[in-house]
């Protein structure tokens, strides 16, 4: 399974329970941390823990290797590490504050459309 496939389950994941603004960050030659970081957000600690809960389940049934995740009882922000796709789960208030898209600014967006709602 390729880093791209990696994404479109944790993307289709997250989609599926509702979490907002999907974005996927290619950050090839940028970060040695991984090759996609995806950023979403849920409305609420209850939203944002499905989803990060979905996406792990997810990646499990497709024989991803889920190396951590953090956060999950706080429920603020979640990191689920995939390997090659990094997964921040976010409740709204928080993503905005950390703005993780204009951190990574210089990191291209990834289209992902074709991936939501399959």
């Amino acid at each position: 399974m390729t880093e791209r496939d990696i994404l479109r389950v944790a993307v289709q994941a997250a989609d599926e329970k509702k979490a907002e603004n999907i974005v996927a960050l290619n950050m090839k030659g940028i970060s040695p941390v991984a090759d996609y970081f995806m950023i979403c957000h849920g409305n609420s600690d209850k939203q944002v823990q499905a989803i990060a809960r979905e996406i792990k389940e997810k990646a499990e049934e497709h024989d991803i290797l889920v190396k951590r995740v953090e956060g999950f009882d706080e429920a603020s922000w979640i990191l689920v590490d995939l390997g090659d796709v990094v997964v921040h789960v976010f409740r709204k208030e928080d993503r905005e504050y950390y703005n993780l898209e204009r951190l990574w600014g210089d990191a291209p967006l990834e289209q992902i459309e074709s991936d939501l709602g399959a």
